[in-house]
This record gives structure tokens, sequence and C-alpha cells, in this order.
């Protein structure tokens, strides 16, 4: 390939009536119509460049339509381009001028000097730089500054006018807001969604939060901004918090982090917020929205910050249950207090927040409302998750045969990490040998075609052969040290791990440690409403699922354990644990004695066998 002789022989590059495989480069920042009207004289200007050129072959233009030059990555064409590049389909690019190229020093500056070790050249026509010239680079950089600092004046200039456009009342968005219909520049009350707006506003001046709100209108069978009936408290916040609606323009809800990046980033500081009078007649007056925002802004918690990242809302969950239960339906639950016993003890009880923000499927059947994918689950007692987690961890733990077990497998896993540690690390050095070698005889495939020993057909047919082979190597080298960072560190400390578990493990009381909960289990899902499906994590990597089911009232519940058989010689087996809470006790002799850890080792001692 030509450019490939050129990395090795830049003075070919001195000669600019050889022949050339040219690509050309366009953009326009915006599709207004001078703009597409430029875009147009670039592309004619582009042919009279090629006339004038009887040496270049034209094998492609590419053009961006409408999109800013301060980031690379925001340019289909050009990044298309970049990647036609490092496939050798052409040896120069040929562009109007550096603010067409790019208006960001380092992308420019990046681009080319990786365009150059292609041996592929970039000519800016207008201002004649060359960029395999000796001071290509040097005026490159000045000319790319000179860009970038136009594109920071041309952001200032479009940050004043917005600020204009902001005093003067200018509406922005597409005008998508319940209760208005956009008419030109300004709204008109829309009288059906508009009398939805002041139910809101009147329920939540009454004391009602967003979601009792969101469950009255769909009683009522008020529709949303899209004609359905279907509420959530989101909704309900989000029309609370609008502006509109009591006759003004909210601006700064965003912001622009810079004219390079131009990433939107929220603004979390309500008072930061500017307000401007519309022209438009209010759905609500201001003394209601105001007493609204009042009411909403005491029910908030304030702003957190935590390692360094602001949010508004209350901190992570301290309650072990909210953290492991997911709905089977995908959503989260809410804790909710039930009652105070006769012991003052607090009974909780946890709700799918699908039903809380939508209603339960009975209620929605109830009003004549869609039920299609929305939960039916009843609400989880905490004493129901109690008695399954304490029979659980009991039944692996009580017997000595089951601790050792446990014990067993760490002490195996302690083994075969640190003999396969030792295989990998050979066969990584093995792999660095190969890949230095397949790199050494590229190198010298170039050498050979820069010196006319092979020809071109020649060096192309050898190069994808050995860039193949060095693909395979490489790709296998990385999955290798992915796999020993992922092992890097594990040893089990066995002796711990029985001291820890028993002393955590402590039965004699009517409910064991959070910590153990947090440590041993992944997650719990209502499979319906007596039965619960556990993800359990003994092990690294491993996750193991049972099924319990619980009947009957909390002081004599029957729960009943379903292991899912593994092995398809053994026959699906059943164990029933019938308790009674006051003293909980099992009476089955051998309540689930096969648990899915004692398997576990026997698969270990295999694994083991095998990579002897």
């Amino acid at each position: 390939m030509q450019n490939i002789a050129a990395r090795h022989n830049p003075y070919i590059f001195l000669d600019r009536n050889r022949e050339r495989t040219v690509v050309y480069y366009g953009r326009v920042s915006t599709e207004h119509e001078a703009q597409l009207a430029a875009l147009e004289n670039q592309l004619q200007w582009y042919d009279d460049q090629t006339e004038r050129h009887s040496n270049w072959n034209v094998l492609q233009k590419y053009i961006d339509e409408g999109i800013t030059g301060t980031q690379a990555k925001k340019r289909p064409a050009f990044l298309r381009m970049l990647e036609d590049a490092r496939a050798g389909k052409f040896d120069l690019i040929v562009t109007r001028e550096v603010c067409r190229f790019a208006r960001n020093t380092v992308d420019t500056l990046v681009t080319t000097r990786e365009l150059k070790n292609l041996g592929i050249e970039v000519y800016f026509v207008e201002d004649n730089i060359w960029t395999m010239d000796g001071d290509g680079e040097l005026r490159l950089t000045i000319m790319a500054t000179l860009a970038q600092e136009e594109s920071r004046k041309v952001s200032e200039r479009v940050r004043a006018g917005q600020k204009i456009s902001r005093e003067n009342g200018v509406l922005y968005g597409n005008g998508n807001i319940i209760g208005y219909d956009r008419v030109g520049s300004t709204y008109v009350i829309n009288e059906e969604q508009a009398e939805t707006v002041r139910i809101i506003f009147d329920l939540y001046l009454q004391g009602a939060g967003q979601t009792k709100i969101a469950k009255e209108l769909c009683r009522l069978g008020r529709k949303d901004g899209h004609g359905q009936v279907s509420w959530s408290a989101s909704k309900i916040g989000r029309i609370l918090h609008n502006a509109t609606y009591k006759g003004y323009n909210c601006y700064l809800k965003s912001f622009s982090n810079n004219y390079l990046e131009q990433k939107r980033i929220k603004n979390l500081d309500e008072e930061t917020y500017m307000y401007v009078k519309g022209d438009f007649e209010p759905i609500v007056s201001e003394e209601v929205w105001d007493k609204c925002s009042e009411i909403r802004k005491a029910r908030t918690t304030k702003m957190i910050v935590n390692k360094g990242e602001r949010t508004y809302g209350k901190k992570s969950t301290q309650d072990v249950w909210l953290r492991k239960l997911r709905c089977s339906c995908g959503s989260t639950f809410r804790k909710n207090k039930w009652r105070t016993n006769k012991r003052g003890d607090e009974v909780f009880g946890y709700q799918c927040y699908n039903q809380v923000n939508n209603g339960s499927k009975a209620f929605r059947e109830k009003n004549g409302l869609d039920t299609e994918g929305y939960c039916d689950i009843r609400m989880v007692g905490d004493w129901k998750l109690e008695i399954m987690a304490k029979k659980i961890f009991e039944g692996i733990w009580t017997e000595q045969e089951r601790r050792d077990a446990i014990l067993e497998v760490y002490r195996l896993l302690n083994e075969y990490y640190q003999s396969d540690t030792k295989n990998n690390q050979a066969a990584v050095s093995a792999l660095e040998g190969k890949i230095a070698r397949l790199k050494n005889k590229i190198d010298n495939l170039i050498s050979m075609r820069a010196d006319g020993e092979i020809t071109k057909e020649e060096f192309r047919s050898l190069k994808d052969t050995t860039e193949s082979e060095l693909n395979k190597y490489m790709e296998e080298k990385s999955r290798m040290d992915e796999l020993s960072d992922s092992e890097d560190g594990i040893e089990f400390d066995t002796e711990k791990i029985r001291a820890v578990l028993e002393e955590t493990l402590d039965f004699s009381n009517p409910k064991l440690d959070d910590s153990i909960i947090d440590k041993f289990v992944s997650q719990i899902i209502p499979v319906d409403n007596c039965r619960y499906r556990w993800d359990l994590n003994f092990l690294p990597n491993e996750t193991q699922s049972l099924v319990c089911k619980v009947e009957g009232r909390k002081n004599h519940a029957n729960a009943t354990i379903e292991d899912e058989n593994e092995d398809e010689d053994e026959s699906p087996r059943t164990y029933v644990l019938s308790m009674d809470y006051s003293n909980i006790s099992v009476t089955a002799k051998n309540a689930y004695q096969s648990y899915v850890l004692h398997r576990q080792r026997l698969r270990t001692n295999s694994v083991l066998v095998k990579n002897l």
C-alpha cells in the first residue's frame, strides 16, 4: 500500500503531483437554509478542486449536516471517514479549512497525528496546510486554536441571545404539556385537561400525597396528556413542579457544562431557577401554586452529599428486606407499618411499588381500568421473611456434616485457585512470546514492502494472515488476563470463616442477624402470594436458588422448601418444615439434608479432578 510505504519514506509526500487516492470532508453546523446553501457551495468547491488536480482520484465525500464541530464523537460521517482511513482506503483527506475539520484543538491534533501515523495526509486548502510538511503541525495548532476560540465566541453570543429570549418570555420546548395547547408562540388552555390539573392542586392542598392523587385520578377516570388513564406519583410530581400552571415560564432547569462538550446537566438547585411571567392564562393562581410548592419542599428531604455526588431524597435504606426484595413484576418494595403488637413491637409489611403507584390488579379491575401488566402480589409480612430465613440457614448450619461440607468447599476452592493461577501465568507468558514474534513479523513485512522485496498483493496476503493470527492470540490473552484479575487475591481462611459463622449464626434468637442476610442472600422474589424464591450466594460467582412456601398464620406457620433438582438421575424432592413460631422447632427429622451446598462440594471435587 502507498500509505504504508510512506510511513518509512516520508519524502514521498513532497511530491504533490503523484497519484493520490482522495476523499473530501465537509460540515455545516446547522440545518438552516443559509447553512444548507453553504453546504451546496462546499460541494461545488470540492468538484472544482478535483478538476484542478488531475492526479487526484476521488474516492468519496464525507459530509456532516447540522452537526457541531466541537466534538468528533458526535459526527457520524467524520467517524466513518476515520474507520475507512484505518482500513487504508485512501491516502489524502481534503477539507476546505481547519474549522470545517474540527473546532476542538485537541481533537484536531490527535486526529491528524493518528492519520499521519497511518500514512494519510490532510490538506486544509484555504489555510494551505499539508500535515506532512515540516511546519504543518505548528501551523495547524495555531489555526485550530483560532477555530476553537471562534467556537467559544459563538457560544457566548448564543448564551447572550438565550438570556434576552428568557427575559422576553420566549417559550422553549415542544409545548407538550397537559392542560394547554400550544398555538404559535403561546399557550391556550385545554379546559378538559385543565380541570384535571386543578384537581391535582386541590387534592395536594388538602394534604393528599402524590401516590394518593394518582390513585384518585385513576378512580375518576381522568386522562393524562396522552389520552390514557395512567397516573403515577412521578407524573403528579412533575405537574406540581411546573410553574407554567401559574402563568410563568421557568428557565435554567438545566445547563451546558462547557462549549466543547456541550453536555446537558440537570440543575438541582431550585433557588437558581429563573421565573418570567408569560402572556398566557394561568390554570391555578400564584397563591395556590406557591402554597403547594411550600408543602412539596417541606415534604422533600434536603439534598444529600454522598461521596461527592448530590442527590435529593432519602439515604439508602437501612432495612435489610427492602434491599433484598424484588417483585416478580420487576419493581422494588415499600415498607409499611401495619400495627404495634401487645409487646409494643412494630409489625411491618412490604408492598410492591407497582401497586403503590398504579393500584393493585384487583383495584384496577374493580374501577374498570386496564389490568394487563399490573401486579397482584399481596403485601409480604416481615414475620414470613424471618421464618424463612431462619429455617433456611438453620437447615444448612445446625448439623456438623453440613458445616464441614461448607468449610471443605472453601478449602478445595483455595487449592483450585492456587493451581489454576500457576497454570494461567505459564499460559500467558507463552502467549506473550507468540504475540511479540507476530508483531516483529509484521514490521519485517512492512520493511520488505517498502524496499520492494515483495509485491503489494503478497504483502497484503501475508499481512492479513499474520494479523488474523495475532488478533486471535491477543483475544486469548485478554480473556486470560480477565480471568487472572477475577481470581486475584482469592484465598479463604477457613478457621476465620468457622469462627464468624459460629458467632453470628445464633439460632436461639427469634430472628437472624441482618449481616447474615446481607452476606449470603442475593435477592428474594415472590413467585405468588405463598411461594418465594431465594437466591443465595454462598460461593464466589455462584448463585443457588430455592423456593420456600409459607402457609398458615404467624404463630403456627408451615413452610415448605422446594429444592430445584440439578442431578438428572435424582427425582425431585420436597422437604416439609412444620414450625411453631413460639419455639421454632423443626418436626421433620431430616429437614432439607441435601442442601445445594453439599452438592456444590461434589461438583467442586469433580472440577478439581479434571484440572489435575
